[in-house]
């Protein structure tokens, strides 16, 4: 799970400027890839969830040092507070992550990790100079290596940091329990058995049938954990 407080622009730090953990730790599983967040996040953006994009590229950002990786997704995160913040008539936050926004991307090149850049500053500009813009126009499809992801199609890696960002931000999930669910998808991977990881696919896959897949994935969570502590307590 992360800290939406400590994120750019979302919650007590409203112009999109703050540093990565000093410790470089993540909550969470392991430290995420970062193709695998820019997938997860430009997925949940283009789906419409723009706060919960911030969640996937923030777990990838915050134990980054310096460098052109950091500054990309810095970016990314304040555009996706910028553009929250514009949806929610916040226009002084909109304007300031927007501004953040741009200055860290203005830094990465045409396309870093392939990811298309150019709309994504210009919607940002937009957002610095007019927040009300968002009441006019839609805000960019991110695109990496030329195709806009969606949640269709997303590999596994990217499944798992997208379905508990998700799950925070609809009703039907619980987002500890996805965050558990994910971390048991990895560890399936080689096993021949793909309970974790299908459940996770259909929930970001089959909107209408996102109560019914949570609920079969909170049941395996807790049945996983029943054999976990029960095998804890023979030793």
């Amino acid at each position: 799970m992360t800290d939406r407080d400590r994120g750019p622009g979302v919650g007590a730090a409203a112009d999109g400027d703050v540093q990565p953990a000093a410790d470089g730790a993540t909550p969470g599983d392991a430290d995420p890839p970062v193709s695998a967040a820019l997938r997860a996040g430009a997925a949940l953006f283009n789906e419409g969830h723009v706060l919960a994009a911030h969640d996937p590229w923030e777990a990838a950002w915050l134990p980054l040092a310096e460098g052109p990786d950091e500054r990309l997704l810095h970016g990314l995160i304040a555009t996706a507070a910028a553009t929250h913040h514009a949806g929610a008539r916040n226009w002084s936050g909109a304007v300031g992550c927007a501004e953040n926004a741009v200055e860290y991307l203005d830094g990465v090149g045409a396309a870093p990790r392939g990811v298309d850049v150019a709309p994504v500053r210009d919607w940002c500009r937009r957002l610095a100079t007019d927040p009300e813009t968002i009441e006019r126009a839609a805000p960019p499809t991110l695109r990496i290596g030329g195709a806009a992801p969606r949640f269709g199609d997303l590999d596994l890696a990217a499944a798992r940091l997208a379905a508990p960002a998700l799950a925070g931000a609809v009703a039907p999930g619980d987002e500890e329990t996805f965050e558990a669910a994910a971390v048991l998808a990895h560890a399936e991977r080689g096993t021949g058995r793909t309970t974790f990881a299908e459940l996770l696919f259909a929930f970001l896959r089959t909107p209408e049938a996102r109560p019914q897949v949570a609920a079969r994935l909170a049941d395996h969570v807790e049945l996983a954990e029943r054999k976990r502590r029960d095998v804890d307590d023979l030793f």
